[in-house]
């Protein structure tokens, strides 16, 4: 599995990713400054499952109807690294096959997947 890690997602779940032996491009250390709209287009041409905890996305593919890979919106109370790493790790334990080509908001305690 491929994931593009948005910039405000951060580094430390890029490497944690990487160390995982998933395929990474992080946003924050290869391309910092990209738009949304660059983030979107490179993950789609790509084929990486978007990884961000920027609500524009959701408005970019559900009324702008963009095509998407899959998409893990992070919507989380707490937004550190260490929390983030946490949820990340138990949404792949438990739902990795449903990734691909689905919108998921994940918070601590829900996952929702939806349809595009």
């Amino acid at each position: 599995m491929r994931f593009l890690v948005d910039e405000c997602t951060g580094s430390k779940v890029a490497k944690w990713l990487r160390d995982a032996n998933y395929g990474v491009f992080s946003v924050f250390d290869e391309a910092r400054g990209m738009t949304d709209n660059e983030v979107l287009t490179k993950a789609f041409v790509e084929n990486w499952i978007l990884i961000t905890n920027d609500k524009d996305f959701g408005e970019m593919i559900f009324r702008e109807r963009r095509g998407h890979h899959g998409i893990i919106f992070m919507r989380l109370t707490d937004e550190r690294a260490m929390n983030k790493i946490k949820v990340l790790e138990q949404l792949l334990e438990n739902y990795a096959e449903k990734l691909p080509e689905q919108f998921v908001t994940v918070t601590e305690t829900k996952v929702r997947i939806a349809g595009t």
